[in-house]
């Protein structure tokens, strides 16, 4: 000891790790160290108990080492197993406790010889905005529900409002099934008249579609020129009954030659057709019959179509595709095949996904189709959205389309000219087994053979 040296007072208690000294360190005053392999060092005051080692404690790792006290923090020193980790001490150092102040404030407010463990954080309540948004997208579902429920609906509605109905059923006794009359009128009005007549409007077109309890649906097309009975008139062409006596006479003239009861009547102005082709983007149709000869240039319906084949057309060309006869040998069984395939391509584009997903194409449609059609009364858009499924049905393959049997493409009684005559002897039976739905799916009538 040097002169002036102050000597340091020792005491019996103080220990360094495994037989190791610590230079430069020396316990504050009034403070002890305890040291042994494995466990801690912690300055202990005088006025208060020493604290158990950490090792001690449940929730100590078993692989931790211990503490060591010295200025400023407490340095946690290697565990006996090896394992190297260490801490640096001292306020502000990388991962030193005593640079937290939240840390410093929790050990101050431990009681001396406090051993307890520190209780765990409550979970943080999850923010409000996303309770606040998940009912938002709640929100949003439900009214994209409503439009797409109440969408239909009120088109249904709006277009229901919009047909046009005349007074045409019999009121004659149900017959089995489902029966529709359609027909396709030309009127001066519409300016779209194909014959020179000053007398009435004229129907180019008349479907019977039936729909029987059991058995095949059936389409077929009624010769416009086909000589029938007419009540109430002298017998003469089936398109005369339409001029003479408008839809009222019409049914009652096809219910006699059928033995139908027409349960609802749809007519469909040509002028229309034009916008109800052109709503849906036009359709594909075909021509390609073997009996035409190419181009076909028909000045009387408008019709030019350059070699065999399928095109795209416009509104304007549809209806003529479907008003062509005189350039056709087979005259109206030509031009009502042609009719059935224009009504077929229109009823399968309304069925697209262009036209079911466009709201503005089905208002459209909807606007350019009710604008051409009349309806009898107590048949609404319902009726005529089954007709459109019957339709499509009847066209294809498990379906019935074509004509009743026909005699002659130029019988001439005398009086009207060159009429259709259908075979009375197997005419009434064909419709018989129809209603019944006895017939199996094909094509039949047309063109009389030999």
């Amino acid at each position: 000891m040097s002169t002036g040296e102050r000597p340091r007072r020792s005491s019996p208690a103080s220990f360094t790790p495994q037989g190791q000294s610590t230079p430069g360190e020396s316990p504050s005053r009034g403070a002890r160290t305890s040291a042994r392999t494995g466990g801690s060092a912690v300055p202990v005051t005088a006025d208060a108990p020493p604290r158990r080692s950490a090792s001690s404690s449940p929730t100590a790792p078993a692989s931790a080492g211990h503490q060591e006290a010295e200025p400023g923090g407490t340095r946690v020193l290697p565990a006996a197993s090896g394992a190297r980790r260490s801490t640096p001490t001292g306020p502000g150092r990388p991962g030193s406790t005593h640079g937290s102040v939240a840390s410093d404030a929790h050990r101050s407010s431990r009681a001396p010889g406090d051993d307890s463990l520190t209780p765990p954080i409550a979970p943080t309540p999850a923010p409000r905005r996303r309770r606040r948004r998940g009912r938002r997208v709640a929100l949003v579902l439900v009214v994209l529900l409503l439009l797409v429920i109440a969408w239909p609906v009120g088109l249904a509605v709006w277009a229901n409002g919009k047909i046009q109905h005349v007074d045409a059923l019999s009121g004659a006794a149900n017959t089995p099934g489902e029966t529709y009359l359609l027909t396709g009128s030309d009127s001066r009005e519409d300016g779209a008249i194909e014959d020179t007549t000053t007398v009435g409007a004229r129907t180019d077109t008349i479907l019977l579609l039936h729909v029987p309890e059991s058995g095949p649906p059936a389409l077929i097309s009624l010769p416009r020129d086909t000589y029938v009975d007419i009540p109430g008139f002298e017998s003469g062409k089936l398109n005369a009954a339409f001029s003479w006596g408008g839809a009222p006479l019409l049914v009652q003239t096809v219910e006699q030659l059928t033995g139908l009861t027409v349960d609802h009547y749809v007519e469909i102005g040509f002028a229309g057709v034009e916008g109800v082709v052109d709503a849906v983007g036009g359709v594909e149709l075909c021509l390609d019959d073997s009996a035409l000869t190419f181009p076909v240039a028909d000045t009387n319906s408008g019709l030019f179509w350059d070699a065999p084949g399928c095109k795209t057309t416009d509104g304007v060309t549809a209806l003529a595709f479907a008003r062509m006869r005189y350039s056709d040998p087979t005259g109206d069984i030509g031009r009502g095949q042609r009719q059935r395939q224009l009504i077929s391509a229109v009823t399968t584009s309304v069925a697209t996904p262009g036209t079911l997903l466009n709201p503005f194409r089905q208002v459209d449609l909807v606007d350019a189709g009710t604008a051409a059609l009349t309806t009898s009364e107590g048949t609404n858009i319902v009726d005529v959205a089954k007709l459109a499924l019957a339709f499509r049905s009847a066209g294809g393959e498990g379906g019935i389309t074509g004509t009743p049997p026909i005699r002659s493409l130029d019988y001439r009684p005398g009086g009207v000219g060159s009429t259709v005559q259908l075979d009375p002897d197997q005419t009434p039976t064909f419709f018989q087994q129809i209603r019944d739905g006895e017939l199996a799916p094909g094509v039949y009538g047309g063109v009389p053979q030999g």
